[in-house]
């Protein structure tokens, strides 16, 4: 348990990406019933986007109006955390007052008083536009009460201090898994445990990768935001297969507190909480997302890691290469600005 804006929450937290974007659209019932499930599990940080939707970018907000609409005694017991500041149409960062302004508003518009807006975040800097600026506009919003504190997301150590420095940040949501290690060398995870900042892990199963659930690159759906990640291609999919092998193989010899073997999901999961708060780190809160009540109760199974385990994890980690960017080489360049 840790705090966010002064609100507890759980170890493991909830990310609502995947039930609007996407091709096909998870129906409410189904929605809700895994909503439901994640915060019965302690999964009360939840993490939604501006942009969640497809083909309408407010979706996900529209459908987070209809869950707390639907259960407003659940409202009180998340803390709801909103990416925005991009273009709705091009998806490009927007971190000029009066965008940030337009962005915040459209949030709290779609939300309808429903659930209070915790944290917002831009879920990318604006080169354009210095940080500074951005975050002391955010600001004016948390100091008239209209929303809760401010995050950050693949943000540099550099852009983290000079933000922090205009108003405390609350979260920096960054992605963090077993194949995708960055913050541990540039930076980020030793800034944020420095100034106390809580570190929001987002994809921490590799977009499904390390779940073993896709096999092969066909296995992505036609239309799926993954087919256009290097990670994905073909030319690199075998290769980080490489990384899935070992981690089922390992997974396959834990027993996980049922007595059955951990799945590698769990595995990875198990992995990022060992982490958190160890060896001079911040508190670290992956967000898996799940569109079914079933996956909720998978990643949210509390499995621990010895200390050798943990190393022989890390050592699997130095033998192995991930080959490709975490996204393509356009949207790379905007990540740890």
């Amino acid at each position: 348990m840790s705090f966010v804006t002064s609100k507890p929450v759980g170890a493991t937290g909830f990310g609502l990406m995947g039930f609007t974007w996407r091709p096909v659209q998870t129906p409410d019932e189904q929605a809700f019933a895994t909503m439901k499930e994640a915060l019965a599990h302690g999964a009360n940080f939840w993490n939604g986007g501006e942009f969640y939707g497809s083909p309408e970018p407010e979706l996900n907000l529209k459908l987070i109006q209809r869950y707390f609409a639907t259960n407003p005694a659940d409202a009180e017991k998340v803390v709801l955390s909103i990416k925005g500041g991009l273009d709705l149409q091009t998806l490009a960062p927007r971190g000029a007052p009066a965008d940030i302004r337009r962005s915040i508003d459209n949030v709290l518009e779609h939300l309808q008083g429903s659930k209070y807006l915790d944290i917002f975040q831009c879920a990318r800097v604006d080169p354009a536009v210095p940080i500074e600026e951005t975050i002391a506009e955010i600001a004016t919003y948390v100091k008239a009460g209209k929303i809760g504190g401010i995050g950050l997301s693949e943000v540099s150590a550099e852009t983290i201090r000079r933000a922090h420095e205009v108003h405390p940040i609350a979260t920096v949501e960054v992605e963090f898994s077993l194949w995708s290690t960055e913050i541990l060398d540039n930076g980020v995870a030793k800034t944020c445990a420095e100034l106390g900042i809580p570190i929001v892990a987002y994809s921490p199963l590799g977009r499904g990768f390390l779940t073993g659930q896709i096999k092969k690159p066909e296995d992505i759906p036609e239309g799926d935001f993954r087919r256009y990640l290097d990670r994905f291609q073909p030319e690199n999919f075998a290769k980080n297969m490489d990384l899935l092998h070992a981690v089922e193989d390992f997974a396959a010899k834990k027993v996980g507190p049922d007595g059955k073997p951990v799945t590698p999901a769990q595995l990875a999961l198990a992995w990022i909480h060992a982490q958190s708060g160890q060896n001079g780190l911040p508190v670290i809160i992956p967000i898996p997302g799940a569109t079914t009540a079933t996956r909720v109760a998978e990643n949210m199974a509390r499995v621990e890691l010895s200390s050798e385990e943990k190393a022989d994890i890390d050592e699997i980690l130095r033998s192995s290469v991930v080959v490709g960017g975490r996204y393509n080489r356009h949207m790379e360049a905007l990540l740890f600005q």
